[in-house]
């Protein structure tokens, strides 16, 4: 059979599929209501297609989050109990491939450690043999992060009772951009000190340079202060919006049209969802070499070379 012949029965299963799937499970409006009858395209196709940002709660049972897309409520709700499935599987997965192993690696040991090496080297290779300690932390927010979005691409889940993507909600990616912010600002504090640190953003030293020295650094030391603060912000917004408006448009595109478009439009889901986790797991390494920078003001004069994002290894010997 020719290759032309092989995509023409390719596309034609897929129509068959999608009328048997229409016929089996005729759409339905969660929001309105309305059988196979009642149900007005394409409304009710885009309603039972999509799922609102806000998160359903499983434990305790019958409990309803306050309103709202940022909520602070003690409660277990359908993304964070997939988050730690999907943490529990990873773990497991990796602790599969790596038992019993051995120092000349063979079998899965081999799946496992071309996996971390790939990491390590991007990970050096944007920031340099200083970014060596914090790889083991750029990994697991890596793996973690991909297959948190990769699980909302899977059949059922936002569907099934208990299951949705967890970074579909923002509610975990300012929870993992936190996690993240805390790390690096402990990294900073502990490469330069309290005070080494802070003068990052309150460099009075350099009021001994003239008044308007001291007060033009201040102000850029407060607008540095500020975006340290806007850093979490813009890790979990990016993440949660690139996770949920992918989320969104297949949705609304496997409702209004045949298989054959969601299908191009879910390849293009699974490339973005990986480039989502490399970029906040990259940002987070990168925020954490940021952090140990060691900063030259009055107080802290050096003349070793300043390091630059492509050379933390200089400052990680300027730090200590």
């Amino acid at each position: 059979m020719s290759r032309r012949n092989k995509i023409l029965l390719l596309i034609v299963a897929v129509i068959v599929v999608d009328v048997l799937a229409y016929i089996a499970f005729p759409p339905f409006d969660p929001i309105q209501g309305g059988g196979p009858t009642g149900c007005s395209y394409p409304v009710c196709f885009i309603n039972g297609n999509l799922e609102l940002p806000a998160p359903h709660i499983i434990w305790p049972a019958g409990h309803h989050a306050p309103p709202g897309l940022v909520v602070f409520d003690i409660s277990i709700s359908y993304t964070l109990f997939t988050m730690w499935i999907v943490a529990i599987l990873v773990v497991l997965v990796m602790a599969f491939l790596m038992r019993g192993r051995q120092l000349v690696p063979s079998g899965r040991q081999n799946i496992a450690e071309w996996i971390y090496e790939s990491l390590e080297s991007f990970g050096m290779s944007l920031g340099g043999p200083g970014a060596k300690p914090y790889i083991p932390l750029f990994a697991a927010f890596f793996l973690l992060i991909l297959f948190c979005n990769w699980s909302g691409l899977i059949p059922g889940v936002g569907k099934l009772p208990g299951l949705r993507a967890p970074t579909s909600d923002v509610n975990v990616t300012i929870g993992l951009a936190l996690c993240a912010f805390f790390f690096f600002q402990y990294q900073g504090f502990k490469a330069l000190g309290v005070g080494g640190y802070l003068s990052k953003f309150f460099p009075f030293g350099e009021f001994r340079k003239g008044i308007g020295a001291g007060v033009i650094a201040v102000f850029v030391g407060l607008v540095e202060l500020l975006l340290e603060f806007v850093k979490p912000v813009t890790l979990s917004m990016r993440l949660f919006g690139n996770i949920y408006g992918g989320e969104v448009a297949l949705g609304v595109m496997t409702a209004l049209t045949v298989a054959l478009i969601p299908l191009g439009l879910f390849a293009l889901e699974v490339m973005l969802n990986l480039v989502q986790a490399l970029i906040f797991s990259t940002l987070t390494l990168m925020f954490t070499l940021a952090a140990i920078e060691h900063h030259a003001d009055g107080d802290h004069e050096t003349h070793e070379p300043t390091a630059t994002p492509t050379d933390p290894a200089l400052t990680t010997a300027g730090a200590h």
